[in-house]
């Protein structure tokens, strides 16, 4: 099998890494946020990934591995299942190498792992501890297709055949959490509380179900990420309508350091991953929820 990915009419082979972004097909767009292939063509990729939603990770070549939070090492699986983090994740990865993902929106996990997120919260699996010999067929069939249309196909109906929910997602509840992450700068517990109708208790017990994290750690998160990603493509914080996001300019060092492993200085200037993640997901706007593209 090939250890590298066929790069897509118009990539640029030269250079070492490329990381591009597709918007999932519209039946899966409540279970999948993007999905990515990306090419390595390096001895060894270090980076550190921004606190983000649960992943699904495939890699041609296995060699590496996921330091969470608190210190917790996952070595890479041909398919490996990233929980939700609350911090910066450092991925090493040695190559050359191919990778193949895509993100986990809340219902999507609901129908894939059937459990509370908050129990692989800064934690990974194997794939095929949960779903045996089939994954290592799909994944193969993945690896070995010529093209990256044909790959979208693949993508697209391995998620169909691994996410078959039992019990629907409430997925009202998903959404309403997911407004109130987007549509203010800084949100505020009350009012998601509010939105929902429901209690405290209630709200939190559900977000740390569907999200792995409580309403207050998931409002950070995203505040942090959503700063994060709007410097490293270039934007200042006023123009992206984050300027009055954070209380001073030590709170603002301090969370996006904790969720996205850089400071805004270096945010700045930011590596070639973080800065094609950033407008990758950007460059999807329209095509999926804004708590992708924006995040």
């Amino acid at each position: 099998m090939p250890d590298q990915l066929p790069p897509p009419d118009g990539a640029d082979t030269s250079q070492p890494f490329e990381l591009h972004y597709f918007a999932p097909d519209p039946d899966l767009t409540d279970m999948v946020s993007s999905f990515y292939f990306a090419r390595l063509d390096m001895p060894l990729f270090d980076e550190y990934e921004r606190a983000d939603r649960p992943q699904f990770r495939i890699m041609t070549k296995p060699d590496g591995e996921y330091v969470f939070p608190g210190g917790h090492r996952f070595p890479a699986a041909r398919a490996t299942i990233i929980g939700p983090t609350s911090g910066s994740v450092r991925a090493i990865a040695r190559g050359p190498t191919a990778l193949y993902g895509f993100g986990i929106m809340p219902a999507g996990w609901a129908a894939l792992m059937g459990d509370e997120a908050e129990k692989l919260t800064d934690r990974a699996i194997d794939a095929a501890d949960l779903f045996g010999g089939w994954i290592d067929d799909a994944v193969g069939a993945l690896i070995e297709a010529t093209s990256v249309e044909d790959r979208l196909v693949i993508a697209n109906n391995i998620v169909r055949e691994i996410m078959k929910p039992g019990e629907p997602a409430p997925l009202w509840f998903i959404r309403t959490v997911d407004k109130w992450l987007t549509e203010s700068a800084s949100p505020q517990v009350p009012e998601l509380v509010e939105a929902t109708g429901m209690s405290i208790r209630s709200v939190e017990r559900m977000t740390k179900h569907y999200y792995g994290l409580s309403p207050r750690m998931l409002a950070r998160k995203y505040r942090a990420v959503r700063a994060a990603s709007a410097l490293a493509r270039g934007e200042d914080l006023a123009s992206a309508k984050l300027g009055d996001a954070f209380y001073d300019q030590s709170h603002l060092i301090r969370e996006i350091k904790r969720f996205a492993g850089a400071t805004p200085g270096q945010l700045a200037r930011p590596s070639r991953y973080t800065e094609a993640t950033a407008k990758g997901r950007k460059n999807l706007a329209g095509k999926v929820s804004p708590i992708v593209s924006d995040t």
